[in-house]
């Protein structure tokens, strides 16, 4: 159910230009990540396993905290957790006591998990560019992305 502007409680209401643009940044989120989530569910991925090997790859040892990929990603640890376990069991990461932290664990890539990112990668890359790049003009893309790391630093 939609209120109109007039039966509002208080004058903090968007305005029509305002919904409008929040409505259409909404349906372009879910667009874009709907088309790259489908794109690599052909490739026998989800998008956090995706971010997860991604991420790990990036490190020198291919070893990261379950608390530093857990904040990274803006999961809960036991959210990563049980996430984690479905990754291990396809061999795509391993699971280690971290000795730094008792009751935390370290996320490790293994082999498999190495190279299923190294054939997804290219794929992904092209699904990037086909549903968001591409489509955009490089002022348009550099414009975008100002808006996108000014909207998601901490206020």
């Amino acid at each position: 159910m939609s209120m109109k502007k007039e039966d509002a409680p208080h004058d903090n209401w968007l305005t029509p230009d305002e919904e409008r643009d929040w409505r259409a940044y909404l349906r372009m989120v879910t667009t874009v990540q709907a088309r790259t989530a489908h794109d690599l569910a052909a490739l026998g991925l989800s998008e956090p396993d995706y971010e997860v090997l991604s991420t790990l790859s990036e490190r020198t040892d291919g070893t990261s905290t379950l608390h530093e990929q857990a904040t990274k990603m803006g999961w809960s640890r036991s959210r990563l957790s049980r996430h984690a376990s479905r990754m291990e069991a396809r061999d795509l990461i391993r699971r280690a006591p971290d000795p730094a932290d008792g009751r935390g664990c370290l996320l490790a890539l293994t082999p498999t998990g190495r190279q299923t990112l190294g054939e997804a990668a290219p794929h992904h890359v092209a699904s990037v560019r086909r549903h968001f790049v591409d489509r955009l003009t490089p002022e348009e893309l550099t414009a975008l992305g100002h808006i996108a790391r000014k909207l998601s630093k901490d206020q």
